[in-house]
């Protein structure tokens, strides 16, 4: 007897079995084994919350706000690139990540801007070279935008939103090379395995917002300067437009992010001119901040240095 599914679930079961496929070809190599001194840092329950001092250049002017980095790790559905809320009960598909969870916060005039970046970054470097997703959202009151980028096989899928008519909506496909956005988490994973020299690059997604820019590879130069004692410089010359990208970190575990800078023509048309977005630790703590949501907390946001927004 012939039985013939109709052709949706087929498409799904091919779907499962293509997955469940790429994901074994994927994990070939032995998982990257974690340290006794990673293991006690990155899995003891807090995550890693960084406050800075933030310059940011914007319609060719320095606007001062304040930025925060925080890091922490999670399991991560590789299908549905989403945290996991029972990893125990999909221990194939879960994959251990670094989050980073980017915010900026600067006034420009009369009206404030709020953005954030969620970069999601495989802990086994081995088996993983590019991140699994990375999302960028930006509010002001002229209205807000919001793009995300999935790895999907040898590509990545883009897909962005936003109030401009010149921008909408948009999905394209661009082939998987280095994001500016992963950067700081595989330094905090691994510095060593930065590449340098003349790269491909895709620029964060802060600068593709801020400049109107379209997503896409371009070349760069990458280097790593020793500047002092126990501290690097990880810098990126731009070849295609004008642009360096500076992030100083620690060169002892946990590689803290001491700050970066960002040289890029701030403002439009005739107006723009070459500025520097700056930003410089104030403080870091480590905390479960996820259940320190009450009024009393708010403690803690004094401890940061950060304002009362």
């Amino acid at each position: 007897m012939n039985i013939k599914l109709p052709s949706l679930v087929l498409a799904a079961l091919f779907g499962l079995l293509a997955c469940e496929s790429q994901s074994q070809n994927k994990k070939s190599k032995p998982a990257k084994a974690y340290s006794n001194q990673f293991s006690s840092y990155w899995f003891q329950g807090k995550a890693e919350l960084n406050s800075y001092e933030l310059t940011q250049a914007r319609y060719g002017e320095l606007r001062q706000g304040e930025a925060v980095l925080i890091f922490v790790t999670e399991d991560f559905s590789e299908s549905k690139q989403v945290k996991l809320d029972d990893p125990s009960s999909h221990a194939k598909d879960a994959v251990k990540v670094l989050k980073l969870n980017s915010t900026r916060k600067f006034n420009t005039g009369v009206y404030p801007y709020s953005m954030m970046e969620s970069v999601f970054t495989p802990l086994d470097r081995n088996n993983y070279q590019n991140s699994l997703k990375v999302t960028t959202s930006s509010q002001e009151w002229c209205g807000h935008t919001f793009s995300q980028l999935n790895l999907e096989g040898n590509k990545f899928n883009f897909s962005g939103k936003s109030y401009f008519e010149s921008e909408g909506d948009e999905e394209i496909n661009v082939k998987t090379v280095l994001l500016e956005s992963e950067l700081m988490n595989i330094i905090r994973l691994d510095n060593e395995d930065i590449p340098t020299g003349e790269i491909e690059i895709i620029p964060s997604g802060f600068f593709s917002r801020l400049t109107h820019q379209e997503l896409g590879v371009l070349k760069a130069n990458s280097s790593i300067i020793e500047t002092k004692q126990n501290t690097k410089i990880l810098e990126l010359n731009y070849s295609e437009v004008e642009r360096k990208v500076k992030i100083e970190f620690s060169s002892e575990f946990p590689f803290e992010i001491l700050g970066w800078e960002e040289t890029y023509k701030s403002g439009f048309g005739k107006n723009a001119k070459l500025m520097t977005t700056k930003a410089v630790k104030k403080k870091t703590i480590l905390l479960d901040y996820w259940t320190k949501n009450h009024l009393k907390d708010s403690t803690y946001r004094s401890e940061l240095m950060l304002d009362g927004n």
